[in-house]
């Protein structure tokens, strides 16, 4: 059986906030991989060394998949990643966009959770 790209896509984001972001690059995307996160110039090498270093900040990050979406070649994830213990976090939603099963492009965008919402609902 297949490994569905959904599984990769959650592999590479477990391995990557983990602080083995080089490895998960290595094993995950396809060598001509950009991304779209606003932070950081648009190639590999710079959204490991920022994902090397977010990890290195924060060792005690936890990332915690609420779910995973599969659509042909895009992979869609909706997270809570916390930076430390205690911390409210940020809803994450990283969007992959897979090449045969090699990880091409990735978008990401946050929202931190806040203290106080009028949405009985909450954001998870």
């Amino acid at each position: 059986m297949a490994i569905a790209r959904k599984d990769i896509a959650l592999s590479f984001l477990r391995a990557a906030s983990s602080g083995n972001a080089r490895a998960a690059c290595q094993k995950f995307v396809t060598p001509d991989f950009c991304h779209h996160n606003a932070c950081f110039p648009g190639d590999a090498e710079s959204l490991m060394h920022g994902m090397e270093e977010n990890a290195s900040n924060f060792p005690n990050k936890a990332l915690d998949v609420k779910r995973a979406l599969e659509d042909g070649a895009f992979v869609a994830v909706h997270s809570h990643v916390r930076l430390k213990p205690g911390d409210r976090g940020v809803a994450l939603v990283h969007i992959f966009r897979f090449q045969d099963k090699r990880i091409a492009e990735l978008w990401d965008v946050g929202q931190p959770v806040p203290e106080n919402s009028p949405n009985k609902n909450g954001m998870f």
